[in-house]
C-alpha cells in the first residue's frame, strides 16, 4: 500500500521521536517529601491525633520512641525547621524494633518500602495513624 504524503510525515514524526536517546545525567529525582520541614509536619500528626481524642504528649511519645527525639531536643529539631531528611538522619536513636511496623499507608505496604529514608517517614505515618485509631498506646510502641 502506498504512503501518502500526509501519513509519511506521520510515520517520519514517529520515527524521529523513536530515535530520541533517553534520558541520561543526573541521580533519580528525590521525593519533595524529604525537603519537607519537620515543623510542617509535625502540627499535621498533632491533628490527626487530637481529632480522634488522643493528646500532644502521646503524639510525642511516639515520635519519642521511633527516633529518640524528645521534650527539649524534638522542640528544638521542630524550631530549627529541619527537613524530614535532616530530621531521621540526625535521630538520636532510631528504635531497633522500628522493622515490627508494619502494614499499609497511603496503599503502600511499609515493609517493602526500599527507599530507608521513606521508610522511616511512613513508619512515623503508620504510628500516628493508629495512635488516631485509638490502638492502646503498647500495641503502636510494639510492646
Amino acid at each position: 500500500m502506498p504512503l501518502t504524503r500526509a501519513s509519511s510525515k506521520k510515520a517520519a514524526r514517529k520515527a524521529s521521536v523513536r530515535r530520541t536517546p533517553p534520558r541520561s545525567g543526573g541521580a533519580p529525582k528525590r521525593p519533595r517529601v524529604f525537603a519537607m520541614s519537620f515543623a510542617s509536619v509535625y502540627p499535621l500528626y498533632l491533628q490527626k491525633a487530637e481529632k480522634k481524642g488522643r493528646t500532644k504528649a502521646e503524639v510525642d511519645q511516639v515520635i519519642e520512641w521511633l527516633t529518640g527525639y524528645g521534650g527539649e531536643r524534638l522542640g528544638r529539631a521542630i524550631d530549627a525547621k529541619v527537613s524530614l531528611e535532616a530530621f531521621f538522619a540526625q535521630a538520636p536513636r532510631m528504635n531497633p524494633d522500628a522493622g515490627r511496623i508494619t502494614g499499609v499507608v497511603c496503599g503502600v505496604r511499609v515493609e517493602e518500602v526500599a527507599d530507608p529514608l521513606m521508610q522511616q517517614i511512613r513508619y512515623l505515618d503508620k504510628l500516628i495513624d493508629e495512635l488516631a485509631r485509638g490502638r492502646k498506646m503498647a500495641s503502636v510502641l510494639r510492646r
